[in-house]
This record gives C-alpha cells, sequence and structure tokens, in this order.
C-alpha cells in the first residue's frame, strides 16, 4: 500500500459531525433534482413503510415539508449555495428562519433539527466562490435560531466535502490529519463556532470515489468485509477506508483543539449505473455492510463503540443531475426513480438485511415505447445527430461499457436513447420522430439488467416546485431591507 494510494483514498470520502447531546441515527438524502417527482404524499408513505425517522433535504421547499408535517421524522433543511451571499445580512437571515424554520416548528408541523448552510461550499473545484461567505452566513442563520428561541434544539451547519481536511503527503495516515492549509485558520473559527453553540460539523464520505479516481484502488478496502493490505497507523490497523478517512478528521479536528466534537455523516453511499464498478451488487455489498456495522455502534478505531449519526445517499435516482464529477450521478437512490427497491436493506437502523417497500400506487404513462424503426439502417448518417441530440436532453448513462445497459447491440443502444427521450417529453407524439428514424410501439424490449424506462406521471406540483420560490423570497427580503 503506497503512500501516495492512501493519500488519494482520505482524499476522496466525505463525513458529519454532530454536537454533543446529538441523537445518532439514521437516515436518507432526499433530493429532487428529476424530469419527474413522484408525488410528495407518495414519498412520505414510502419514508414510513420503510421506518426512515431522518431525512436531508437541499433546501425549505414547501411542498416537501407539507408532506414531512405531522410524521415525526427528523428533518435537515439547508439554505442553497446561491442563497449564502444574501445570508450575510442578519435581516435577511432572520426573516429566512422565520418564513422557513419556525413556520413550521413552532407549529409541531415539522420536527426541524438542523439547519444545512450551504451544501459543500469549499469544494476545492469552487475556487473562492464561496469562501468569505459561508461562515457569515452560518452565524447568521444560527443566531437568528437562538433569536427565535429555537437555537436550543435546532443546529445550523456546514455540510462540507471531505477535501476540507487532508493528511500530510510524506505522512498519510489518518493520525496524520488536518484541515487544509489554505482554509485552515477557517475551519478553526467555523468549528469553535459550532462547537460553542453545540451544532454539529458535517462531511460527505464516499468511498466509492476512491475506485473510481484510482484504477491501482484495492476494491475491498472500500467495503467491510475485511482487505489483504490493511493500513498500519501507530499500531491502529485500518481495514477500511471509512474508518481511515473518519478518523482523519477525527485528527484534523484534535488539532485544533476539538477532537471529541461528535461527527454526524452527512452523505455516504454507492451508486448503482453509470460505470462499471456501480451496480446493484457492489452496492448492495456496500450497504450490508456499513448498516451492520452501524446497527451494532461499531464506531471507528479513534472513535470505538460510538453511534453515529448518518444520512444516506440517496433516496432516488435523479435522472436531471449534472454529470459533471460522472455519469454515476443520477444513480445513487437506494430506491427507483418510480420508488422501487433495488436490494435488501434496512433503513431503520437494525442492521438485518431484509425486503424493502417500494412506493404504492405509482402512476405510469401509457405503455408504449419509442424505439429505432426496423427498416431503419441503424449506421445511416443521421443516426448519431439525432441519439446525441436525445442523450443531449434525456439521460442516457446507462449506456456504456460495463453499464447496465451495456451489452446492447447498435439497433438496442439507439432505441433506448431515443426512448429516453421520448419518455422525458412524456410521451409527446412529435418526440418520437427523430427525423423518420423512430416508431411508437407497445413492446417493452427491456432485456437482461437493461431497462428501457417507462416514466411516471408527473406529480401535480411537479410544475410549482420547479420554480425556486424561496430563493425569490429571500430577493424580495434583500429589496424590503435595502428599501426601508
Amino acid at each position: 500500500m503506497t503512500a501516495r494510494w492512501v493519500l488519494a483514498c482520505l482524499l476522496a470520502i466525505n463525513i458529519v459531525l454532530s454536537p454533543w447531546a446529538v441523537e445518532a441515527g439514521l437516515g436518507v438524502n432526499w433530493g429532487t433534482v428529476t424530469t419527474h417527482r413522484l408525488p410528495h404524499d407518495t414519498i412520505k408513505q414510502l419514508l414510513q413503510d420503510n421506518g426512515i425517522k431522518k431525512v436531508k433535504i437541499f433546501d425549505a421547499d414547501p411542498a416537501s415539508m407539507k408532506a414531512l408535517a405531522g410524521t415525526g421524522i427528523e428533518v435537515m433543511i439547508a439554505v442553497p449555495n446561491d442563497m449564502l451571499s444574501a445570508m450575510n445580512d442578519h435581516g435577511v437571515a432572520t426573516k429566512w428562519v422565520k418564513e422557513n424554520v419556525t413556520r413550521y416548528h413552532s407549529a409541531g408541523e415539522v420536527n426541524i433539527k438542523y439547519v444545512g448552510v450551504g451544501n459543500e461550499p469549499f469544494l476545492k473545484s469552487y475556487g473562492s466562490d464561496f469562501l468569505n461567505i459561508t461562515f457569515p452566513a452560518l452565524k447568521n442563520i444560527q443566531n437568528a435560531l437562538n433569536e427565535a428561541g429555537v437555537g436550543n434544539t435546532i443546529k445550523a451547519t456546514i455540510p462540507f466535502n471531505a477535501d476540507v481536511y487532508e493528511s500530510p503527503i510524506y505522512n498519510p495516515v489518518p493520525s496524520a490529519g488536518k484541515f487544509r492549509d489554505d482554509i485552515a485558520d477557517l475551519m478553526e473559527q467555523i468549528v469553535k463556532f459550532l462547537s460553542s453553540n453545540g451544532a454539529p460539523i458535517a462531511v460527505n464520505i464516499y468511498p466509492f470515489l476512491s475506485l473510481y479516481q484510482s484504477a491501482s484502488f484495492p476494491i475491498d478496502y472500500a467495503f467491510f468485509d475485511g482487505t489483504n493490505s490493511p493500513l498500519l497507523d501507530n499500531g491502529i490497523e485500518y481495514t477500511n477506508l471509512f474508518d481511515a478517512n473518519f478518523d482523519t478528521l477525527v485528527s484534523a479536528l484534535d488539532k485544533v483543539g476539538f477532537g471529541h466534537l461528535p461527527i454526524m455523516i452527512g452523505e455516504i453511499g454507492w451508486p448503482t449505473d453509470g460505470n462499471a464498478n456501480a451496480n446493484v451488487t457492489l452496492a448492495e455489498r456496500f450497504y450490508s455492510g456499513f448498516l451492520k456495522r452501524l446497527a451494532a455502534k461499531q464506531g471507528t478505531p479513534l472513535r470505538p463503540n460510538t453511534d453515529i449519526d448518518v444520512y444516506l445517499f440517496g433516496l432516488l435516482d435523479e435522472d436531471a443531475k449534472s454529470v459533471a464529477p460522472g455519469d454515476f450521478e443520477r444513480h445513487w437512490g437506494i430506491f427507483t426513480y418510480d420508488g422501487q427497491p433495488k436490494f435488501p436493506a434496512d433503513l431503520s437502523g437494525g442492521g438485518q438485511m431484509k425486503a424493502l417497500v417500494g412506493a404504492k400506487d405509482v402512476k405510469y404513462l401509457t405503455p408504449k415505447w419509442c424505439v429505432l424503426k426496423p427498416d431503419a439502417d441503424a449506421n445511416g448518417e443521421n443516426v448519431s445527430t439525432n441519439v446525441n441530440f436525445a442523450c443531449a436532453h434525456a439521460d442516457c448513462t446507462a449506456l456504456g461499457f460495463g453499464r447496465s445497459c451495456g451489452g446492447l447491440d447498435p439497433r438496442g443502444s439507439i432505441s433506448y436513447a431515443f426512448n429516453a427521450y421520448y419518455q422525458m417529453k412524456n410521451q409527446n407524439d412529435e418526440s418520437c420522430d427523430f427525423g423518420g428514424l423512430a416508431t411508437v410501439s407497445t413492446q417493452n424490449i427491456s432485456r437482461g439488467s437493461c431497462f428501457f424506462k417507462l416514466q411516471i406521471v408527473p406529480a401535480p406540483s411537479s410544475a410549482s416546485n420547479s420554480f425556486p420560490w424561496s430563493h425569490l423570497l429571500t430577493l424580495f427580503l434583500v429589496i424590503g431591507i435595502w428599501m426601508f
């Protein structure tokens, strides 16, 4: 095991820290970057049927909050990155808290536990975009919560990417963990503020990314069933990447005087398509090992016998997410786009792998698919142009080597692309033409692991929920404060 490899491992993961009195447990991230959303009531039932007691969302969408009202499910809402600048104004932050937190919490409707301020705002790829505005936003949100009288039960934190901490290049072991040099002073200030308010620090961990980023990565080290190449650190043996990354963060915290700050995992999971190592078999292996460890409260070498607060990523596949990090981005769901389980798990936190309960009463579009015409030339000069058009607008990430539809012949791949666009367009007749190459068929040509999607009927609220009304509210607040 080389020093370079271990360093790459440690930098490719993500975690989250919780406050001193945090009640640990298992939750899920509920993302909604999809072309067709399941009805919120369907999601509510899905969560309840599977014993999910904690949910993290990426905004404070009123429809989502309404669905979670009265369930008792613990909720973490969020201030998106594009609202961080506005939250640097204390008045705006105060009104945001009133509109998105106390409005629901004071009435006893939604069990809000945390407010995430931004989402991985210090990610290296963002440069300095959010470096100077995130901490002021955090302070304003927490102070607004305190002033509203809910600060004792609702805490503000920042969900970080794991690249905020690292091991020195020449000693890449967990005990050498420290915060990134360019943000070390800022991170120390943030950690001190979180501790003083009894709030968690949140970081996201993804062992899959180590496997994705390095061909030499030992695959067994991403899981929890043992490895032939454990990492030794001052007599401690690390047999999986999660423990090593987690304890690297513990060491980084210890170096700034907060080594006992509890840790919450904001995101962790394994995708099931879009890459050769993103499949149901490996996802089930990962979740089986991880969930059993959580249930056993095993902790890590530097935090043994610890019950860790965790949010799995994620609840459903999201077919409209950016694929800039990789095609797997659209396949993180424990459930498929239509709420059907991919593999056994225990989301109630008991650690016993069992069949999950799928979404009920899902309404689908008419059973028909768009395919390449039988007499069409698959090698015709316009085929590639039309396939590129379809895949530029719809989700074709299942196509490719080692993926669920990677074994299709050329005609099958073309049909897959055409159908993806057709379903995304709600089976509009004009969307299955492609220069006369396509036709509508009532025969489902799904084969093996390759599923030709039949899209769900769009939820009535999808159109209204697609607009960021909370962003508009913030704009009004800023204008109002400026005027008066």
